[in-house]
């Protein structure tokens, strides 16, 4: 009688076919998501490469002044910090005046040792306060206008 003969190395060949699981209601829906955010997400991924670069140089350049500040910058940022904690303590009650008080006193704090600074700033600020203010009353008038009937 003869012995079959068994291969050591070969296996039998097997049929395999791989079966994929449908998609769920919530990755078809996460998957819609991405797609329809593919742009703005480009967008702002050009937008961090853009910006990465000056960033990156203003950090530095923080660096490098903090390293070798003016005379009295740190005691004139202390006083400066301190009346925004100040504003903070004060700021009891109201979110408004949570956000109005600290940013206020860190204002009248910086101003008194950049006083030229803060006369630019508060140009600029008035400018376009005024130009804000200006174009509400005409957008108010043209709908005062608008809306009143006429007998």
């Amino acid at each position: 009688m003869k012995m079959p003969i068994l291969s050591l190395y070969s296996s039998p060949a097997r049929e395999t076919k791989y079966v994929e699981n449908p998609q769920t209601q919530l990755e078809e829906g996460v998957s819609h998501l991405r797609h329809a955010m593919e742009p703005y997400t480009a967008w702002c991924q050009d937008l961090y490469a853009k910006a990465k670069p000056q960033l990156e140089k203003a950090v530095e350049q923080g660096f490098e002044f903090l390293q070798n500040p003016p005379d009295g910058f740190y005691p004139r940022l202390g006083v400066i910090g301190f009346a925004g904690i100040l504003g903070l303590f004060l700021a009891r009650g109201s979110k408004i005046k949570k956000l109005v008080y600290p940013a206020g006193f860190m204002g009248i704090g910086a101003s008194m040792y950049y006083p030229q600074q803060a006369v630019a700033v508060a140009k600029v600020a008035g400018t376009q306060l005024y130009d804000w203010s200006l174009q509400g009353y005409i957008a108010v008038e043209s709908l005062w206008k608008d809306n009143i009937p006429i007998c």
